[in-house]
């Protein structure tokens, strides 16, 4: 597989040239090298793939919410990009370990993060929200693109074990651009390195669009490393879910990294710190509201028969009770003691970090209160 080499010339071409399963209308699309990977794939996945998107929905909603009333010092919204993380996550095999970037809250909650896991880190408690060795899923990496080389790393540790595992990086557009990416690439094709490259690219770096840095597609690069690619269409949780398959069936079965770019778009702003009316216009974001992904499986499930309005309740109710279980999760933290942080440091007894200890307690007992 492939992508096509065209230049892109605004958004809407942009996603016609990717690969997909479902049309935006919800229609479904015949395709001879993803449908195999999806053949499996029946009305009541369907409904479980729409469940986790809506339910991923409300927690960013839930996060975005929290932030903006003092509870979180930031949050990274996902709206949009829930087929991308939902589909391909939920093709991992359970062994498989994941390197995310900042805004994958859809994977980890796909891996079985706890309603605590999805802000812990937000709010300053803990450098990792959730439990890696639990999840399977480093902590969530802000230096941009770093995760790349650090799944790599791990990949080459699998091939040197021998074990049947895949890992899998996820990164933005922006991402591209970075030297780490670069390199982790270049490592990953040079030792066949089992590792699957996941690009979201949701057309802007913060307030820079993704045509500045990339006039072709992104997937197109990959091949150049002599990594194959595919490109689709990230709105499309079914074929989110083949690419993915695809590219784990090629690392696994011990020929090296595989790419995926899938084709999404940022709905909110980068951040909560991000202010996205000060560089895009509002009929770009119309336009990919007509792209909905839940919108588009949700058509797919009504024009075959298989949802109902109890369906669509049962869901609601789930996505309620997650967002209501996260935020009395967030309220109900309780921060550690400023020395803590020097706990879990070294295995062993460490006598810098002991002196360094020792010099931050007394700079707190300069505080009122402090003792």
């Amino acid at each position: 597989m492939s992508p096509q080499i065209t230049p892109i010339a605004d958004s809407t071409q942009d996603l016609e040239l990717t690969e997909r399963l479902l049309a935006p209308d919800g229609t479904r699309i015949a395709h001879p090298d993803l449908d195999p990977f999806v053949a499996d794939v029946d009305a009541a996945q369907l409904r479980a793939l729409l469940r986790d998107m809506v339910i991923l929905r409300r927690i960013d909603a839930e996060g975005v919410a929290l932030q903006r009333q003092g509870q979180l010092g930031l949050w990274a919204p996902c709206q949009g990009q829930e087929a991308t993380q939902i589909g391909t996550a939920r093709a991992l095999a359970p062994q498989d370990y994941v390197f995310p970037s900042y805004r994958e809250t859809g994977v980890i909650y796909a891996r079985g993060a706890q309603p605590g896991d999805f802000v812990r880190m937000w709010r300053g408690e803990e450098g990792a929200g959730h439990d890696p060795a639990a999840l399977r899923v480093a902590p969530l990496q802000i230096i941009i693109g770093a995760q790349t080389l650090h799944a790599v790393g791990y990949a080459l540790g699998i091939r040197h074990d021998g074990a049947d595992e895949v890992a899998v990086t996820y990164f933005g557009d922006g991402a591209t651009s970075q030297g780490d990416v670069n390199e982790a690439m270049i490592f990953a094709a040079s030792y066949q390195a089992p590792v699957v490259f996941v690009c979201q690219n949701n057309h802007w770096a913060i307030s820079e669009p993704v045509a500045l840095q990339s006039q072709y597609p992104i997937a197109g690069r990959a091949p150049g490393f002599g990594i194959p690619s595919l490109r689709v269409d990230g709105n499309d949780a079914l074929a989110c879910m083949a690419a993915m398959r695809w590219a784990l069936a090629h690392a696994r079965a011990g020929k090296g990294p595989a790419y995926i770019e899938a084709v999404t778009y940022r709905m909110g702003p980068h951040t909560t710190a991000d202010d996205p009316t000060r560089y895009r216009d509002e009929s770009e974001l119309e336009e990919w509201r007509r792209r909905d992904p839940i919108a588009r499986l949700d058509a797919h499930l009504r024009s075959i028969g298989e949802l109902d309005e109890e369906h669509l309740a049962e869901i609601q109710s789930a996505a309620d009770v997650v967002a209501k279980d996260m935020r009395a999760a967030c309220l109900g933290m309780v921060t550690r003691a400023p020395l803590a942080v020097f706990d879990g440091v070294y295995a062993e007894p460490h006598a810098g970090l002991a002196r360094q200890r020792d010099e931050y307690a007394a700079y707190l007992s300069t505080f009122e209160g402090e003792a």
